[in-house]
């Protein structure tokens, strides 16, 4: 059982921090993400329920931290700017390999319905992104295209935004459902590539 809550004793220290960090991956590996307690994470960490919360507000704000630890406003893409296809993907793929830095299982158990903070954060509030996500950088690009006519300024940026977005959860669900047998970044270029291709209001003019 994880010790009664106050201030974090000095022997939970600096370290603490990672200590709930790599609780929840072994957690997620075993049990899925929906496992994901506070009370299980600091008997797993072996901590006391008050170091938990100095560094976290609740158990969303530590799933969070495996998707809000990257920033996209400052990342900076190597693709052509005219191939917008290839921009796009290259920024989902800097999140995805985020994630497969965990390993499969993590995957596997992340990616899942149940992970509220994903949904939250591959998804949006009354019809805008969350700042400094993927979706949001993704729109940013967009939007940027249109205005240098890389793509009809009739396109509806916000909802090609959220259909690439479907198309990157399909993939990656499909990727964890193959073992990663699938090759992601190709599979993904390819679909994104052919969704752009075939929208006609996505023609530059």
């Amino acid at each position: 059982m994880p010790r009664k809550s106050g201030r974090p004793p000095k022997a939970e220290g600096e370290n603490s921090r990672q200590q709930i960090i790599d609780a929840t991956v072994r957690i997620i590996k075993k049990q899925g993400a929906d496992h994901v307690t506070v009370r299980n994470v600091c008997s797993e960490a072996d901590i006391g329920i008050g170091t938990f919360y100095f560094h976290f507000k609740n158990k969303d704000d530590l799933l969070m931290y495996f998707l809000g630890d990257i920033s996209f406003e400052g990342f900076e893409l190597s693709a052509d700017p005219e191939d917008i296809a290839s921009r796009i993907v290259e920024l989902y793929m800097h999140l995805i390999d985020r994630y497969m830095e965990f390993g499969m299982d993590f995957m596997k158990s992340f990616y899942s319905t149940k992970n509220k903070s994903l949904s939250a954060y591959m998804g949006e509030t009354e019809g805008v992104f969350p700042a400094g996500t993927v979706m949001a950088r993704s729109e940013k690009e967009m939007l940027l295209a249109r205005e240098q006519g890389i793509i009809g300024k009739s396109a509806d940026i916000h909802r090609i935004c959220m259909d690439i977005c479907t198309i990157v959860k399909g993939c990656v669900f499909e990727w964890c459902l193959t073992d990663g047998r699938m090759d992601l970044p190709d599979t993904l270029q390819r679909l994104v590539s052919a969704y752009f291709h075939g929208n006609k209001c996505l023609v530059g003019k």
